[in-house]
């Protein structure tokens, strides 16, 4: 034993981690007592539990795995007890060609605790080493949820039948109704917008997407998959004995003291039902304009128009661009007791007091045009219309933006001058389009950078070329900032989003161009010779501003 303490010492003066006073006063303390000589620099702040694993691995070539990087196979992880793996800092990650357990270890020299997992598992060891405080929250990440799917396992057999899980559901303690409350509540704590279900041919996995990027939660065994979508189709009251076609639902529940709506949607797969949760934040509801990232060159171009009387305003993007969320901020800086607003929505996803809001229902006949005539009879200021989806809803708004009310729709573009060109072809004559709209708002979401962790650098000139940022020769080139990764923002390097945007005000000039049939580049050109920031205009600002990165632009802005 004095041979590796002699070898782990060596390591960590070759390695630049301690002095040798240091080490020495660690020595000294280490022969008065019985702690080891790396936890007793630990300890003292010397060295980090990253420090001393790596070390250990080093000393004795081993694997060293840094666990908030690594996918762990939860078949591996659920071999050992909960307690048991608590008890010994250890946890098996997966196996490797020969079948072998790949065990991480906080303490690789205990030789005890991998005798006991070789006869607890019937499997030979690889020991590898990690921290112990990454084992430990490997371990919570397992268990969270795996432990309520064992016992859903073995209490509900391989194909659970659909009697049994009604007979469950109100049962607040059975284990699937645990891990599906585990599942949600994970979701909101790691600030996820979506939660998909998704079977496959021998697992079911579980997907979060945070900050517009889909992360895996957890991928369990295929037996629990029609445990687990019949909860959710109870919890948002759907049809469980429907399996052949797409349903949608909503539900309400508490994940800890914060009260959260869920819209909930199936779709057949050959592998069985696919389901995803849109988490509905309702703090979006209390957003302010000012809170959604626009610089002032565009907040100023886009209030001048949704303050006018009258008129269509539409915010254009993506499925999950934020158009939603913008136009409810809108309305936030529009409604007063003075004022009646209606909307009209499908789904209607946030309750906002003050404002009368209508769900549109397809079964019962209420569509888009039949709630829009209704709701111009109500005597409306401001109209919300969720969506520009087809000719009539489109031609009953602008014919409402031209009599004496303010419009705020969406519309599925890609840029804004693209918006007028949609218009036409969806038949709404050009003379209309130009009359009725003021302004088009496109819009992106893009992650910001982890303010925790981010880190300065100097870009070189060649990879602002590549990015599109004009930079002249003879000026100095900026700090710009890059994602590392950190434990708060769960080594993504992002935290958040942010938006970026892209207003068009229709001017005279551009009214001109659409009654003409002009292209959209037409309008694009005009557009920006008149003060127009494009997408990736406005998303460069913002890096340069030190908000998100190029990359993250790059990924969202094409």
């Amino acid at each position: 034993m004095r041979g590796n303490r002699a070898g782990l010492e060596r390591i960590l003066l070759d390695r630049g981690l301690v002095a040798e006073d240091e080490l020495a006063a660690a020595q000294r303390e280490q022969r008065t007592g019985y702690q080891p000589l790396g936890r007793i620099l630990v300890d003292r702040q010397l060295i980090t539990e990253a420090d001393l694993a790596s070390a250990l691995a080093e000393q004795m070539q081993l694997e060293f795995v840094d666990l908030r990087d690594q996918a762990i196979d939860p078949v591996a992880a659920t071999l050992l007890p909960e307690a048991f793996a608590r008890r010994h800092g250890i946890v098996p990650i997966g196996f490797d060609e020969y079948g072998r357990l790949r065990l991480a270890m906080s303490d690789p020299t205990d030789v005890l605790a991998m005798d006991d997992v070789r006869t607890i598992t019937d499997r030979e060891v690889v020991p590898i080493t990690a921290t112990g405080e990454d084992v430990l929250a490997a371990i919570d990440r397992v268990h969270s949820a795996g432990s309520a799917v064992a016992q859903v396992a073995d209490e509900l057999d391989v194909e659970p039948a659909d009697d049994l899980l009604v007979a469950a559901a109100g049962v607040d303690d059975a284990p699937i109704v645990r891990f599906v409350y585990a599942i949600i509540q994970q979701a909101v704590t790691e600030r996820a917008s979506d939660i998909h279900v998704e079977p496959g041919e021998r697992d079911v996995q579980i997907r979060f997407r945070i900050d517009g990027v889909l992360h895996l939660a957890t991928r369990q065994h295929r037996s629990v998959h029609a445990a687990v979508v019949s909860r959710l189709k109870i919890m948002a009251d759907l049809n469980i004995a429907e399996r052949r076609l797409p349903q949608d639902g909503r539900m309400s529940l508490r994940a800890g003291a914060k009260p959260i709506d869920l819209r909930v949607s199936t779709l057949p797969t050959v592998y069985g039902e696919k389901v995803v949760l849109r988490i509905l934040d309702k703090s979006s509801i209390t957003l302010t304009l000012s809170d959604l990232g626009f610089t002032d060159h565009n907040y100023v171009r886009f209030e001048r128009n949704f303050r006018k009387p009258y008129g269509m305003i539409l915010v254009t993007g993506p499925t999950g661009s934020g158009k939603s969320t913008t136009l409810y901020a809108t309305l936030n800086a529009l409604t007063s007791p003075d004022v009646n607003v209606v909307t009209t929505e499908d789904p209607v996803e946030y309750r906002l007091a003050g404002i009368n809001q209508v769900q549109i229902n397809v079964k019962t006949g209420l569509t888009f045009p039949i709630a829009l005539r209704s709701i111009l009879r109500q005597d409306p200021d401001i109209v919300l219309v969720g969506e520009m989806r087809d000719h009539e809803t489109a031609h009953i708004g602008m014919e409402a933006a031209m009599t004496g009310h303010l419009v705020l729709s969406t519309l599925h573009t890609n840029d804004a001058p693209s918006a007028v060109t949609r218009l036409t072809e969806m038949g709404i004559d050009p003379f209309m389009v130009a009359s009725a709209v003021d302004c088009v708002l496109a819009q992106r979401l893009a992650r910001r950078l982890c303010a925790n962790c981010c880190e300065a650098y100097q870009p070189i000139s060649t990879e602002l070329e590549i990015a599109g940022v004009q930079w002249r020769n003879d000026q100095e080139l900026p700090t710009l900032w890059r994602a590392v990764g950190c434990r708060r923002c769960g080594e993504t390097g992002y935290s958040g989003r942010l938006a970026v945007h892209e207003v068009m005000e229709v001017t005279e000039e551009i009214e001109k161009l659409i009654v003409h049939g002009a292209s959209t580049e037409e309008v694009r050109a005009t557009a920006q010779a008149q003060g127009m920031l494009t997408l990736r205009e406005d998303g460069l600002a913002k890096v340069c501003s030190g908000y998100t990165t190029l990359e993250e632009i790059a990924r969202v802005v094409a």
